[in-house]
């Protein structure tokens, strides 16, 4: 039996479990769907992030924060296997060599697409960028709602996590660090 066969087998499986019947007519394509739903949904797996952020680095004197802000982002809790919706801020201080600017919100999708925690995905990414870039420092920070918090459990509808991961001059100097913080959390510019 391949990947997907058996996949497909595990779906009809659980709905037997849950007491559906898996050749009712709207879920006969539900184990197909649910499978092909999983590949996009943990799609970080097969990528590499000093792939993804190797290939965009560009020669430069800049020395002042570059941050990209609310980059939207969905995950899987890997304890329920339940959505994580949320935004990261993220921010470098160059050091000889800028990235481009698309490869942090990819960077955020790629382990945001594989099976979290909210603290290990702020980890991941900070760690990335510093390995990747070598940047004199990184500064990441992720607000998110967590549904197994939402949808289960204590059900405590609308409530934010927020988790930081600061490298380098981010975490080593006070001023540094309170220009991340005080940019992240300026009132939202109005569109261009």
């Amino acid at each position: 039996m391949d990947r997907q066969q058996a996949f497909e087998e595990a779906v009809r499986t659980i709905l037997r479990l849950i007491g559906e019947d898996p050749q009712r007519e709207g879920l006969r394509k539900t184990p197909e769907r649910v499978y092909r739903a999983f590949l996009h949904l943990t799609s970080g797996y097969g990528k590499d992030p000093k792939e993804v952020l190797g290939e965009a680095l560009f020669p430069s004197t800049n020395d002042e924060m570059v941050l990209v802000r609310d980059i939207e982002f969905y995950s899987l809790c890997e304890h329920h296997l339940l959505p994580i919706i949320g935004r990261a801020h993220v921010a470098y201080i160059p050091d000889g060599k800028v990235v481009g600017l698309s490869k942090i919100p990819r960077m955020v999708e790629l382990f945001a697409r594989r099976l979290q925690i909210q603290e290990q995905l702020t980890e991941e990414i900070a760690d990335a960028l510093m390995e990747s870039v070598t940047p004199k420092g990184v500064g990441v920070v992720i607000q998110a709602r967590h549904m197994c918090m939402e949808m289960r459990g204590v059900e405590k509808i609308c409530s934010t996590t927020v988790s930081s991961a600061l490298r380098g001059v981010f975490k080593e100097n006070l001023k540094t660090r309170e220009e991340f913080f005080t940019l992240i959390n300026a009132p939202q510019p109005s569109r261009f």
